[in-house]
């Protein structure tokens, strides 16, 4: 018995394993991958902060433009909120008084009135523009910023797809694995099925007692129980990975069910011939140089330096020149004016708290580069981690893989020596016990090694 015999057979197999009357479903790896890429609520949130992050870089760009803004006024008030006599002029005196006197007696004949009276209602509009001309450098700054945190976003959206392809993945062949031991039950029962004949037989010779007849049966109740337990489990990791995936399934069996029966759910995609490691190493300073970990480091540091020029700009003088133009009518008459004018911003009273600013960026600027000499260390020896596991689980493979060989030549074996009375019924049952661990330990190690191989590929860019 080997690898090649069990792949084959878990696929004629594991797949009708729950056969009925609907139609089954196949679903390979990179299907799940794309469901999962399209369905995800992580990579949504990753797509989202994109677009945030494009509307942002969109309104700093904004800033290098005039900005334009219209107002209006308008009043009305009881009284006058401008009253002038004689003596509001001319202050108080005699003569004021003489002369005040003398236009209250001839106000009324002339039909004019002793106060001069305005601004009881009025109101005005103006547009206006304001255009910046030197900021200190933060609207340049500011896009620069900007056009860094659409490129973050970028990266972290790969980063997402990334974890979301390597998590169905490993959901797959976590269920590939089951779907594997699943046939190495059914083939030892096979192997006990004949081991149960041949003691019947031997009972009824009175070559063999009730005792050995037991301790088979017994042997097949363990399997039985083995096979419910996978079966079981299998439903679990499928129902796991078809809910981040987006799958619709239903767990209870219906007859013409639009939605598929999860045991008619298949997965497609197989442990293949595979090939030492060797073939896909790449060089780890190269790997480590392309990740979007590396480059999000360079960022942090670049906008940390940003930041701090925006920081020095508002020590700088600013320039701005604008215009405006509009209806006033506040006193008598309304007219149309218009103006321009410009404005220079020099801040003093500011400059030694902006100084302290300066120093506290930079400080995290220098935080910042540390950080990243770090981190850029701890990369590098991921990705080392990552071929040393590659080449581990292949060794683990190679051990598990001479061991089956081994105990399927013990079961061989004890099968002869049984058949010639040489061994007992237990140690017969011990060395098919033997093969099963072995059985299941490749598969594990088949699954790791595989799983160890993707994450390589998936940092490696390597198809």
């Amino acid at each position: 018995m080997n690898g090649k015999i069990i792949i084959v057979t878990a696929v004629l197999v594991v797949c009708p394993l729950f056969a009925n009357a609907q139609s089954t479903v196949d679903l390979s790896l990179d299907e799940c991958r794309n469901m999962a890429l399209h369905n995800s609520v992580e990579i949504r949130n990753a797509q989202l902060d994109v677009r945030a992050a494009q509307a942002q870089k969109q309104e700093a760009l904004a800033e290098y433009f005039p900005s334009v803004s219209a107002s209006a006024f308008g009043f009305y008030a009881i009284d006058p909120l401008l009253e002038i006599g004689l003596k509001d002029i001319l202050g108080t005196s005699d003569f004021t008084n003489n002369l005040q006197n003398l236009v209250d007696q001839l106000a009324p004949q002339l039909g004019i009135n002793t106060y001069y009276s305005t601004m009881q209602r009025g109101g005005m509009a103006s547009v206006s523009l304001m255009q910046p001309v030197f900021a200190g450098g933060r609207i340049v700054a500011g896009n620069k910023l900007a056009t860094l945190g659409v490129e973050a976003a970028n990266l972290q959206q790969s980063i997402a797809f990334r974890n979301v392809e390597e998590s169905v993945e490993q959901q797959y062949w976590q269920i590939v694995a089951l779907e594997e031991k699943y046939i190495t039950v059914l083939q030892l029962e096979n192997m006990l099925d004949t081991v149960f004949r041949d003691v019947s037989s031997a009972v009824l010779a009175g070559l063999a007692s009730d005792v050995d007849l037991m301790q088979v049966e017994l042997k097949k109740g363990e399997l039985r129980s083995g096979k419910i337990q996978l079966e079981n489990g299998m439903r679990l990791a499928k129902m796991n990975l078809f809910n981040n995936i987006g799958q619709d399934y239903s767990y209870i069996l219906r007859e013409n069910d639009s939605i598929p029966y999860i045991d008619n759910i298949r997965l497609s995609d197989r442990l293949d011939s595979m090939s030492a490691p060797d073939i896909y190493y790449v060089d780890e300073t190269e790997v480590a140089a392309r990740q979007e970990e590396t480059r999000l480091l360079e960022l942090s540091v670049e906008a940390k330096r940003l930041e701090k020029r925006m920081v020095v700009g508002e020590a700088l003088p600013q320039v701005a020149v604008g215009a405006s133009y509009g209806y006033t009518n506040i006193i008598d008459k309304g007219n149309m004016n218009g103006a321009v004018y410009a404005i220079v911003q020099i801040p003093i009273t500011d400059w030694g708290k902006n100084a302290r600013k300066i120093q506290r960026y930079n400080h995290q600027l220098e935080k910042a580069a540390n950080e990243q000499e770090f981190l850029n260390e701890q990369i590098l020896l991921q990705i080392r981690q990552l071929w040393l596991n590659l080449n581990s689980s292949w060794q683990q493979l190679q051990v598990a893989s001479e061991s089956v060989r081994t105990a399927q030549a013990g079961v061989d074996n004890s099968i002869a020596c049984y058949r010639a009375g040489m061994i007992s019924v237990s140690e017969l049952l011990q060395a098919q016990s033997s093969l099963r661990t072995a059985l299941e330990n490749r598969i594990n190690y088949a699954i790791e090694y595989q799983l160890a191989l993707q994450s390589y590929l998936s940092r490696t860019n390597n198809d």
